[in-house]
């Protein structure tokens, strides 16, 4: 099924469940989704890997408080240990290209900037590439098409921005799919580049601070800057901002919208919960960093 139509199902049933607290049951969650019970967990278990029942307890509100206390990871710890052990489901090579200092400081004039829109597992996704990789990745459901676009090519001012989903198609399938190369061509400056950077290093179920990555990046003062750097992200998803936190176990902020986020770090604990048992949730956009995908920035930028 249309994995957009699975997110659309997924952020009615978020609604619900803070509505009632996290307490209905699979046969009364189903009858508000207007939906068989048998229907609605099939559909769940497609797309998040375990049952509603199982899932339900990864959007309650207060989880991001348990994944802050169960798993959160420290970043000097996930590049000691790599990103590719237990638990991870499947391996996905992100290569990394900062735009050079030029391209920067023109702002993206030059830049021919291919975009489209297309389905993904949290709704309509506006993608963006240059030739080299990847640019730009934002997701429409919460802000809308019309803003997401507007927000993403004010990055690029000056750039030359040309619709053409066919183009970076395969790229985004890559992304989504877990299977090929997801290239990525970043525009930002050294201090977001490294911010960046950490976030790669966490690794898919768990969740990490603001202040951690801070601490992580030599700047263990700088957390508001941190935060700032994470709402800047231009590819949501493939660089993982959404599993920053706040010291307390707030979601934080999200550039996209917080069902999103809640949807992203749901569907990422619950897979990650199941994997870990033994179970088999289907395949999973996880994505490393070894001596084959190294992030390559310019300190000049």
């Amino acid at each position: 099924m249309d994995q957009s139509y699975h997110y659309d199902v997924m952020r009615r049933a978020i609604g619900l469940i803070d509505a009632e607290g996290g307490n209905l049951t699979l046969a009364r969650l189903a009858e508000r989704m207007d939906m068989s019970p048998a229907h609605f967990q099939r559909l769940f278990s497609a797309w998040v890997g375990v049952s509603p029942k199982r899932y339900q307890q990864h959007l309650t509100l207060d989880h991001a408080k348990t994944l802050l206390a169960q798993r959160c990871t420290t970043i000097e710890a996930a590049h000691a240990t790599g990103l590719s052990g237990t638990g991870r489901l499947h391996d996905l090579f992100v290569t990394w290209e900062a735009m050079s200092p030029g391209d920067f400081a023109r702002r993206g004039a030059g830049l021919t900037i291919r975009h489209g829109c297309f389905a993904s597992p949290f709704g309509e996704a506006l993608a963006m590439g240059t030739e080299r990789g990847l640019c730009g990745l934002a997701f429409t459901a919460e802000t809308g098409r019309d803003a997401a676009m507007a927000d993403m090519r004010a990055r690029w001012p000056a750039a030359r921005f040309e619709e053409a989903p066919e183009e970076i198609a395969p790229r985004v399938a890559a992304a989504f799919s877990g299977r090929g190369e997801a290239a990525l061509h970043v525009i930002g400056g050294p201090f977001q580049i490294k911010v960046w950077e950490a976030l790669l290093a966490i690794p898919s179920g768990q969740v990490t601070t603001y202040s951690e990555i801070a601490r992580a990046i030599g700047h263990p003062r700088a957390v508001r800057a941190v935060g700032t750097a994470v709402g800047r992200n231009p590819l949501a998803y493939l660089i993982p901002c959404h599993r920053a936190l706040r010291k307390s176990g707030g979601l934080g902020g999200y550039h996209w919208g917080l069902p999103v986020k809640r949807a992203m770090l749901a569907r990422e604990s619950a897979r990650a919960e199941a994997a870990a048992e033994g179970a088999a949730p289907g395949p999973e956009e996880q994505f490393r960093r070894d001596g084959s995908a190294d992030i390559a920035y310019h300190p000049s930028i």
